[in-house]
């Protein structure tokens, strides 16, 4: 159930360290944990708050990568295993 979805220390140079795809990959990494820790603790609330936080804030960067450069987006999608963002 758990994939190791953090981007591989080689692809990440400390150039890139505050890159949009290393800071959703970072991202993606604290969601899941959160997720399993929820999945044990149904009522730790907040938790669950700060999940919400965290995915609200990839969400923007998944949208801020989307607009700026989609060829990147793309490839962070499908090398995360992550479902895209609903367009209208």
């Amino acid at each position: 159930m758990l994939k190791n979805l953090s981007i591989s220390s080689s692809l990440v140079t400390k150039e890139q360290k505050g890159s949009v795809e290393s800071q959703v990959g970072y991202l993606t990494n604290r969601i899941i944990r959160l997720t399993q820790h929820l999945q044990l603790n149904r009522k730790d609330y907040s938790s669950q708050r700060g999940l919400w936080k965290i995915v609200g804030k990839r969400k923007r960067l998944l949208i801020y990568l989307s607009k700026r450069d989609i060829l990147r987006y793309n490839d962070l999608i499908s090398q995360l295993g992550i479902r895209g963002l609903k367009t209208r």
